[in-house]
């Protein structure tokens, strides 16, 4: 590339650059930061530690040539943020570039949220029924916040399991490091370019795997006429391969739409005769939250929502899905509701008072629907953890007094843990890790059986970071061995 009266010229993606060249670009960088600095210090204002040295943003502009050789030049038109990421990082404002990038990469997920199926999307991406009433059309994306988009996208198969890992990292970046917040973190261009070459590959240019493909044709089909038998047969073959990952999400999208008091009645007879051939694919954690489903529209007098919801779970004999007394589905929207306080704003203020009702709710033994015991354990470890920007002092002892009342089977749950998506995540960053020792002495003195106390002994000494503990041949063994 080359500078010119002030003005970045950037040289064909993967060319060679010349030693004049890198040198006449060095010197521009240099000259522009000495006119706007000066600029600055003539107005009274700060001038040190505002801008990122020079030799940081000519890597920046050098490494992005290679990261943008992924993106098709017929969608480079369109990437506005791409090119004010691009501006703000040549100028010396890294965290605006960052800024920038996260921008672009959830407009794209929106993008293909809509072009996917919007209502299916907020289905799965909004668990509670209350808030998912307000969304509607694309002008509601914006009310889910970041972790949600990430979230939903991640289970109807738009962004891998890997995608989601390294996204959800440059989404608590953008928070924490960009100028989205108040930080004194420092980025550098390389860490930047690899960021926008992530987004680029895993958001921009991924194409729809062969099942996420075939669950969008089959959305199309049930809500565009009433199925014949021919087109009933096609579909439920396609179910018959199908793993839970992609069954529950499937499975959640038609339970929603079918208690959607606005479906018409072609639509409701083609989940119908649909929804038997499915449940068998369908995760018992995901048949009990039906159930809790049909509680809390009871609770919250939509009875017509809960006709509706019955009529699904009696289709497939699944009343013994149905939660055993109010206390359930109370429980199941406290820990919606702490989740989403968690990954929200002002999360240390918001968090204890959720925390505890729920401690409230469980009971000096820990009592816990057999059917919510996963997203309970799960769900006090996320919390447990952190968002890896500071611990909640109010509602940090609440989380050791809940962890302290599992019972042997939540503590092997809450072992196991590692191998959730979201608790991967979040092992990622350091103070989490820290967290994650903590909870390890925490479930120790609960852990009974045989192939728990195994499976600890070898996360003890595991020697890397815990978010590479599936990566660790010894343990994938133990997982396996034990049906974990």
């Amino acid at each position: 590339m080359s500078m010119s009266s002030g003005h970045l010229e950037p040289r064909p993606t993967g060319g060679e650059i010349t030693a004049g060249q890198h040198e006449t670009a060095l010197q521009g960088l240099r000259s522009f930061e000495t006119l706007i600095l000066d600029i600055l210090a003539k107005s009274g204002l700060p001038t040190d530690g505002i801008l990122v040295g020079v030799e940081e943003r000519h890597a920046l502009m050098e490494s992005t040539g290679f990261a943008l050789q992924r993106l098709p030049v017929e969608q480079r038109g369109q990437a506005n943020y791409i090119s004010k990421m691009i501006i703000a990082g040549s100028v010396g404002l890294f965290d605006a570039a960052l800024n920038y990038l996260w921008d672009e990469t959830v407009l794209e997920l929106r993008k293909r949220v809509v072009n996917f199926d919007l209502q299916y999307f907020y289905e799965v991406a909004e668990k509670n029924d209350n808030k998912r009433k307000d969304l509607k059309d694309e002008d509601d994306l914006p009310k889910l916040d970041d972790q949600k988009l990430l979230g939903g996208c991640r289970e109807i198969g738009l962004i891998s399991d890997i995608g989601y890992q390294e996204l959800d990292l440059i989404r608590y970046m953008r928070n924490w490091a960009s100028a989205a917040h108040p930080n004194q973190a420092q980025l550098d261009g390389l860490q930047l370019a690899n960021w926008l070459g992530t987004c680029i590959k895993h958001v921009i240019t991924l194409p729809y795997d062969h099942i996420t493909a075939q669950v969008k044709k089959l959305l199309v089909k049930v809500k565009e006429k009433r199925l014949d038998d021919g087109a009933i047969r096609e579909i439920t073959t396609f179910f018959v391969n199908l793993p839970p990952v992609q069954a529950d999400p499937l499975a959640s999208g038609l339970f929603g739409r079918y208690t959607d008091l606005t479906t018409g009645p072609e639509t409701l007879d083609n989940i119908r005769r649909l929804w038997p051939e499915l449940w068998p694919k369908v995760s018992d954690e995901t048949r009990y939250n039906f159930g809790f489903r049909l509680g809390r529209f009871r609770a919250n007098g939509d009875q017509p929502q809960a006709v509706l919801a019955r009529q699904l779970i009696d289709l497939v004999a699944g009343a013994t899905y149905l939660p055993s007394e109010e206390r359930a589905w109370e429980l199941d929207g406290a820990l919606d509701e702490l989740i989403d306080a968690h990954n929200g704003w002002s999360n240390f203020y918001t968090e204890p008072p959720i925390a505890r009702r729920l401690q409230e709710l469980v009971g000096q033994h820990g009592d816990v629907p057999e059917g919510l015991s996963r997203k309970y354990v799960l769900g006090i470890v996320e919390v447990f953890l952190t968002n890896g920007n500071g611990i909640a002092i109010n509602a940090d002892p609440i989380y050791r007094d809940l962890i302290a009342r599992f019972n042997p089977q939540q503590a092997s749950l809450a072992l196991r843990s590692f191998t959730d998506n979201v608790i991967v995540s979040k092992l990622q960053q350091t103070l989490p890790q820290s967290q994650w020792t903590e909870l390890l002495g925490l479930i120790e003195n609960k852990l009974t059986g045989r192939d728990d106390r195994e499976l600890f002994d070898a996360i003890r000494v595991f020697p890397a970071k815990p978010n590479l503990l599936t990566k660790d041949p010894e343990i994938k063994t133990q997982l396996k061995r034990f049906g974990a």
